[in-house]
């Protein structure tokens, strides 16, 4: 009985450890501890001892000149871990490489999270100048041609979650300006009647988006191979034949992801 009873204590710890966890990854930057304890829902006593453990094995950090907490190296290092063993990751690898050398643009390969398409892996391209996104990007869910992808295969409850997430968090005024005057419906089927999403002469003037459909084993939308170069590159029949290579692209991610190899 004691030991069902020490046992139990532990897993309830973690689950509390995990409280505290969850409030840091989904800020938007490191936080006060009296913070972290009000939307954990916690006394302030007691998250300082989770956080006192998490600094000491990296997963969080307390910034030495606010006192302010964040994630830390290690829980950088666990979910890109986690990254790596998804399937589709591994299937595209290669692709992003092939596609960048053969195009000189970016390829980006995105997966939904809970707060809206998140960049899991990139090769950067030489045309992509000073503009790159970083791993762990969030990208807005409607104004770009990778959203537009997610928007035409994922039920419309789960993007407006996002979409009114993305509208309360310090995402660019402009950017959450236009997400208010999207006709989702409209990007949906314009994107299921070509096949891709684009933001080819949109949004921004320097650079254009092409993104296509990866869909996992189940044939639910996995992840969306994206292709990103300068507005006046990507354009007339360059931008044809960088989408055709796109969606052939990503189309043979999903035919190996569904063959296993």
């Amino acid at each position: 009985m004691a030991d069902a009873e020490q046992s139990r204590r532990r897993v309830q710890s973690i689950e509390v450890g995990f409280r505290v966890l969850r409030v840091l990854r989904m800020a938007e930057g490191p936080l006060p501890l009296r913070e972290v304890a009000a939307r954990a829902a916690m006394p302030p006593s007691k998250v300082h001892l989770y956080l006192v453990s998490f600094v000491r094995e990296n997963m969080a950090y307390q910034d030495p000149r606010t006192g302010f907490y964040g994630l830390g190296s290690f829980a950088i290092q666990l979910g890109l871990a986690a990254v790596r063993q998804l399937d589709i990751v591994g299937a595209a690898g290669d692709v992003l490489l092939d596609l960048r050398d053969r195009t000189d643009c970016a390829v980006y390969l995105t997966l939904w999270g809970d707060q809206g398409p998140c960049v899991v892996a990139k090769a950067d391209g030489n045309l992509q100048g000073a503009f790159t996104l970083r791993l762990g990007y969030i990208l807005p869910a409607a104004t770009t041609a990778t959203g537009q992808v997610f928007v035409a295969h994922l039920p419309r409850e789960e993007i407006e979650r996002v979409l009114a997430a993305q509208r309360e968090t310090s995402m660019p005024h402009m950017v959450r300006a236009r997400d208010r005057a999207v006709d989702l419906d409209q990007i949906a089927a314009e994107v299921r009647e070509r096949g891709y999403g684009s933001t080819a002469g949109r949004l921004n003037q320097n650079f254009a988006g092409l993104a296509a459909p990866i869909f996992a084993a189940d044939g639910r939308l996995g992840a969306v191979l994206t292709l990103l170069g300068p507005t006046d590159y990507v354009s007339g029949d360059r931008q044809e034949s960088f989408a055709a290579m796109l969606m052939e692209a990503a189309a043979g991610v999903t035919a190996g992801i569904r063959t296993g190899h």
